[in-house]
């Protein structure tokens, strides 16, 4: 990379069912971000569509597309256009019965420069993503890019600590993850701040675990629940940057936004000196982590 200094957009916006006017809002934050400097520019999760996996609904999977497809190649063109490197997130249909929650790299000629297919798949009240993601079967490694080395995951694979640190393990320069997370009418207001501080905190421990920067962008705005099981989800937004010592150094709020952030990509370097985590791990000690549990 030319400079130490890299400017990233985080692009978080409400979603509808119609497919143009969601790509048009989209569109819109990306170039802003484009216009702002940024050269890197990081998409909410399932960003296409509503989040669909409230309801357990066979004729969903129409939704998905192939990789590559015409996602890919919407995403590419803008890529090229821009000269920005694009991270965007898309329902992928691999094979009859196999569909995956997969995030795209389009490099900023267009190409696509891989994929990750979402490893930790949740199962839980309005998040039924297990009835349509098929557990991604990619190698947990960065993904190259004329930006820097990316180590993509996808929203559930927040809490696992093993994901980020064999990421950072496979030399990644940060951490991005697409999400889209929010808060149900039927828990009480403090149980949706805990689980709000809870996601944030998470990953900023990643980036202190690893010494990496972390950017996370989620979606904003109330969905419906067509089941009429829950009252729906409101996303919070709030998509964040961190630096590699947890430190924040841009926060969104609830609404939709195109936020822009400077990395200093040198920061890992001298963080990592101060506090060796990498250096000081007990690799022998860890074999009971291949485990489920320790019965």
């Amino acid at each position: 990379m030319s400079s130490s200094t890299l400017k990233t957009g985080l692009v978080q916006h409400a979603v509808g069912a119609d497919l143009a006017a969601t790509r048009a809002l989209t569109e819109a934050g990306v170039r802003d971000a484009a216009a702002r400097g940024a050269r890197l520019v990081l998409l909410q999760e399932l960003h296409q569509s509503s989040y669909f996996c409230k309801v357990e609904d066979p004729e969903l999977f129409d939704l998905a597309e192939p990789i590559p497809g015409p996602g890919t190649e919407w995403l590419g063109r803008l890529a090229a256009e821009l000269s920005v490197v694009i991270v965007g997130s898309l329902f992928e249909r691999r094979a009859a019965g196999i569909y995956h929650n997969t995030a795209v790299v389009l490099e900023s000629d267009g190409r696509l420069a891989g994929r990750y297919r979402k490893a930790h798949i949740p199962d839980d009240p309005a998040y039924y993503e297990k009835f349509f993601f098929t557990p991604g079967d990619d190698d947990l490694r960065p993904i190259e890019t004329s930006v820097g080395r990316l180590g993509v995951l996808v929203c559930w694979d927040q809490w696992y600590p093993e994901a980020a640190r064999l990421m950072a393990l496979a030399g990644a320069d940060m951490l991005l993850y697409p999400t889209a997370i929010g808060r149900s009418a039927e828990d009480p207001p403090e149980e949706q701040r805990r689980q709000q501080d809870a996601w944030e905190t998470v990953q900023r421990g990643h980036a202190v675990a690893n010494g990496l920067p972390v950017l996370a962008c989620n979606r904003v705005g109330f969905e419906h629940d067509p089941s009429g099981a829950t009252r729906g989800i409101t996303f919070w937004g709030n998509s964040f940057a961190c630096g590699p010592q947890g430190e924040v150094l841009a926060r969104a709020g609830d609404t939709p936004e195109t936020l822009v952030v400077d990395l200093d990509l040198q920061r890992s370097e001298r963080v990592r000196r101060m506090w060796p985590f990498l250096r000081d791990r007990r690799i022998d000690a860890y074999g009971d982590l291949l485990l489920r549990y320790r019965d």
